[in-house]
């Protein structure tokens, strides 16, 4: 018949169209399939993966960062040559006060814990006056500061004057990296000072009470040995804080050029806020 060739066409044409649907389709799937493979790790299914895969990928941009710094004062050092600058290098009590040389000395342990989710309390009490709180550890810090501690470490970091961290839900995030409870702070100087300047401490007199209603942990510890803070190793520049006028930025330390010389070293290293 005069029309068995159009259909004959019209079928082919049909047929190649399937195939090439087809083949689209698969290619499609292959490719997702690759794209799971590849994305998989950087978007797990389950929370705690995620949290896993964040924080490796985290921990390697800690690293670039530290990195990059190292390159940048070699790279500022070699320029100041070059420029017949001459940088003073920080006198050894100044990188002290700064934070930027490890400490070992005598110290007391304090450590904090959420409270046990099957203590006994009372029906009156919210969850959330069962976890360990920002506030709580910086009562902590600042107390031990205030009993003349030399150097001062947050879990394994070392924290100065400048070191600011917080708390979301129950974990810590402290220089960029995330911690659980329980929280330790370890602080060089003299234990019986240090202790005395904790439980003065109104904040820490709050926080005890709430230890004794819903069971918070609490425990202060004179070191067994010496304690051995890591040297700081972030940022020390400061950019939206400066020192009073008459504020002694170093204290006990000769001031040989006045105080604006001291504002400008706490300035460079982060001294003072």
């Amino acid at each position: 018949m005069p029309d068995h060739p159009h259909r004959a066409a019209r079928a082919a044409r049909g047929t190649l169209s399937v195939a090439l649907v087809l083949a689209l389709a698969g290619a499609l799937f292959a490719a997702n399939a690759r794209l799971a493979r590849t994305t998989g790790e950087r978007h797990p299914q389950d929370l705690a993966g995620l949290v896993e895969v964040e924080e490796r990928r985290l921990g390697v941009l800690l690293d670039e960062v530290a990195t990059l710094r190292s390159d940048v004062e070699r790279l500022t050092a070699a320029q100041a040559e070059l420029d017949g600058i001459v940088i003073e290098p920080l006198a050894p009590a100044e990188e002290l006060e700064a934070g930027l040389v490890p400490v070992t000395g005598p110290g007391l342990v304090v450590e904090l814990e959420d409270a046990p989710a099957d203590a006994p309390r009372p029906t009156s009490v919210r969850p959330d006056d069962l976890v360990v709180h920002q506030q709580d550890l910086q009562a902590v810090i600042n107390a031990l500061w205030a009993g003349g501690a030399e150097a001062m470490g947050l879990m394994d970091q070392r924290v100065i004057s400048t070191s600011a961290f917080q708390c979301i839900g129950n974990v810590l995030s402290l220089h960029g990296q995330p911690y659980s409870p329980p929280y330790v702070v370890r602080a060089v100087g003299d234990p019986a000072a240090l202790r005395r300047a904790l439980y003065a401490s109104p904040e820490i007199q709050n926080y005890l009470r709430y230890v004794d209603a819903v069971g918070l942990g609490w425990s202060v510890t004179v070191a067994p040995e010496p304690l051995t803070l890591p040297a700081y190793e972030g940022a020390t520049e400061l950019e939206y804080a400066r020192v009073p006028e008459g504020t002694e930025v170093l204290p006990g330390l000769p001031d040989e050029g006045g105080t604006a010389a001291a504002r400008d070293t706490a300035r460079r290293t982060g001294g003072s806020a």
